[in-house]
C-alpha cells in the first residue's frame, strides 16, 4: 500500500494542496484589509468567507476524491437583494467566515510549513547539481557534515532520496486529515440519515401518488372512450330530431332545442374535466406540447420558454404538468396578473420549472390556493419548491424535480 502511494501522484497533489494555501490566504487577507479601509463596503466583510470557501472547495479536489458540496441554500428570491437576504440568514455564511479567519491566520501557514518538507528533501537530492552548476554557491557543510564539493556532495542526494518517501507519506497523511478538517468546518455537523420508517413512509407516499395517477388516467380513458362517445351520439340524435321536428308544435321544438343545448354544454364540461385529469396530448406527445396547450387556454397571456432535449420520465412529466396547470389556474383566479411567464428547462439531472406573474402577490399556502398540493407533489419526487410572493408582487414560483433517466 505504501509503495503504491509513493508511486502515485497523490503525494505531489498533497504537496500542491498544502503549498497553495498561503497564496489564497494572502490574497484573501489583502482583499479584506481593503474592505476594512473602505467604510462603504464594510457590510461585505461578513460575506468575504464565501469566495474563499469556493476556492477551498476547488482546491479540495487535489486531495479528496469526494466533491465538497456547497452548504448554501438555493435562492428563494431572485436578484441581489434576494441573494443578500438568503446569505445573511444561513449558517453556512458564518461558518465560512470563521473558517476563512482560522485558515488565514493559522492553517495556511501550518500547511505551507509541512509542504516545505518535500521541498527540503528535493533540495537535498539536487544539492550536487547546485554545487556543480553554481560554482559561486559554496555554502557551509550542509547539515553540518556534508561538504559542498563533488563527489562528497552526493551524500546529500542519498539522504534526500532516503527521506523523500517518509516525508511524502507524512505530507500525504497530513493533507488528508486537513481535507477532512476543511470538510467538517465548512459543512458543519452532518445531518442524520433518515430512519427506516421515514424512508418507508416516503416510498409509500410515492406508491400512493403513482396509483392515483394511474387511476386518473384510467378514468380519463373511460370518460373519453365511453361517456364522451355516447354523449356525442346523443347530440347527433338530438340534432337530427331538430330537423325532423321542423313542423312540430313550438313547445316540442323548444324542448328538443333545450335538450340539444344542454347536451352540448355537458359535453364541453366533460371535455374540460377529462383534460384536467390527464390530457391525452401529454401521453402522446410529451410535456412541451401539453404545457403549450394549457398556456394557450389560460385567460392570462403566457410567455413560454421550453428547453427539453428529451422527454423526462413519465411520473415527472405528470407531476410537472399538474404543477404548471395548478399554477396557471391560481394565476387566472387569484393573482390579478396581466401577463405570466413559464420557463421549463432540463439542467443536468433536474427538471427546473419557473413561473412568474406580475399580479398582486401575497400567495400563501395557508389560504388554500393549491400551494400545499404543489408542495406535496414535489415532495413525492424528492424535489424542491420555492415561492416568492410579496404583497404587491411579483410572484415567482420555482420547482426542481429530479429526472435522471
Amino acid at each position: 500500500m505504501t509503495a503504491r502511494l509513493l508511486t502515485s501522484t497523490r503525494p505531489w497533489r498533497a504537496t500542491a494542496y498544502l503549498l497553495t494555501g498561503w497564496l489564497v490566504a494572502t490574497v484573501w487577507a489583502t482583499a479584506v484589509t481593503a474592505l476594512v479601509l473602505m467604510p462603504a463596503l464594510a457590510l461585505a466583510i461578513p460575506l468575504a468567507g464565501i469566495p474563499l470557501a469556493a476556492v477551498e472547495r476547488w482546491r479540495q479536489r487535489l486531495i479528496d476524491p469526494v466533491p465538497l458540496p456547497s452548504g448554501h441554500q438555493r435562492l428563494v428570491r431572485p436578484g441581489l437583494w434576494g441573494w443578500l437576504a438568503t446569505r445573511f440568514r444561513e449558517g453556512a455564511t458564518w461558518r465560512e467566515l470563521g473558517y476563512a479567519v482560522l485558515f488565514t491566520l493559522v492553517l495556511a501557514w501550518l500547511d505551507a510549513a509541512v509542504g516545505l518538507l518535500v521541498g527540503s528533501a528535493l533540495f537535498l537530492v539536487v544539492f550536487p547539481a547546485l554545487v556543480h552548476f553554481l560554482p559561486a554557491y559554496q555554502p557551509e557543510p550542509l547539515l553540518g557534515f556534508v561538504p559542498a564539493r563533488l563527489p562528497d556532495a552526493f551524500l546529500a542526494t542519498a539522504i534526500g532520496l532516503a527521506a523523500l518517501p517518509v516525508i511524502g507519506y507524512a505530507v500525504t497523511a497530513y493533507a488528508t486529515v486537513r481535507a477532512r478538517w476543511t470538510r467538517a468546518l465548512l459543512l458543519g455537523r452532518p445531518r442524520r440519515a433518515p430512519s427506516a420508517q421515514l424512508v418507508e413512509l416516503t416510498r409509500s407516499r410515492a406508491r400512493i401518488m403513482s396509483a392515483m395517477d394511474a387511476q386518473r388516467r384510467r378514468i380519463e380513458r373511460d370518460l373519453h372512450d365511453g361517456a364522451q362517445q355516447r354523449l356525442t351520439g346523443l347530440i347527433m340524435t338530438l340534432g337530427m330530431a331538430r330537423l325532423q321536428l321542423a313542423g312540430a308544435p313550438p313547445a316540442g321544438r323548444d324542448l328538443v332545442e333545450t335538450a340539444y343545448e344542454q347536451a352540448r354544454a355537458t359535453l364541453t364540461e366533460l371535455r374540460d374535466l377529462v383534460h384536467g385529469i390527464h390530457p391525452q396530448v401529454l401521453t402522446d406527445r410529451g410535456l412541451a406540447p401539453a404545457v403549450t396547450e394549457i398556456a394557450e387556454r389560460c385567460p392570462v397571456p403566457v410567455e413560454l420558454r421550453i428547453d427539453l432535449p428529451e422527454r423526462p420520465p413519465e411520473p415527472v412529466e405528470a407531476a410537472a404538468w399538474f404543477i404548471l396547470n395548478e399554477a396557471l389556474t391560481n394565476i387566472a383566479r387569484h393573482s390579478g396578473a396581466s401577463r405570466a411567464r413559464i420557463e421549463l428547462v432540463r439542467r443536468g439531472g433536474l427538471l427546473v420549472i419557473d413561473v412568474h406573474d406580475d399580479g398582486v402577490g401575497g400567495a400563501d399556502a395557508a389560504r388554500g390556493t393549491g400551494l400545499l398540493g404543489l408542495a406535496d407533489r414535489v415532495a413525492v419526487h424528492t424535489g424542491r419548491i420555492a415561492l416568492s410572493s410579496p404583497p404587491g408582487g411579483p410572484t415567482v414560483l420555482r420547482v426542481e424535480l429530479p429526472c435522471a433517466s
